[in-house]
């Protein structure tokens, strides 16, 4: 049988990628929550309840994919129609759907980054 002890050289080697990425991942998000004041809606009481309710009118499945998901982590509250900052299609109920993240992640994120960006009416 191995010794636990020989472990302790390969763990020092291993990246500290996951520490960067994190520190990397707040400093763009505080950045971005500074620069897009409409990010701090997400946080709202508001919000949160919306997106329950959506969770449940969808009966917590991914309306792209079909997938049931128990725990609530892994779905999304997406904007149909990207909002880009305007508060009616933020707040508008008929403007959002339940997505598994993987959808959200890949799919719905590839389709919006493939519209030019900015605010439009």
């Amino acid at each position: 049988m191995t010794k636990l002890t020989t472990l302790g050289p390969t763990l020092n080697r291993l990246p500290h990628t996951l520490t960067a990425n994190a520190s990397q991942e707040r400093t763009r998000s505080a950045q971005r929550y500074a620069t897009q004041a409409w990010r701090k809606w997400y946080g709202l009481k508001r919000w949160k309840d919306m997106r329950a309710e959506v969770l449940l009118d969808a009966l917590y499945s991914c309306q792209r994919c079909g997938r049931i998901e128990g725990d609530t982590s892994l779905l999304v509250a997406d904007h149909i129609k990207p909002h880009r900052g305007r508060a009616a299609l933020f707040w508008d109920r008929n403007n959002i759907q339940c997505l598994c993240k993987e959808c959200h992640d890949t799919v719905k994120q590839r389709e919006e980054k493939a519209e030019p960006v900015g605010v439009w009416d």
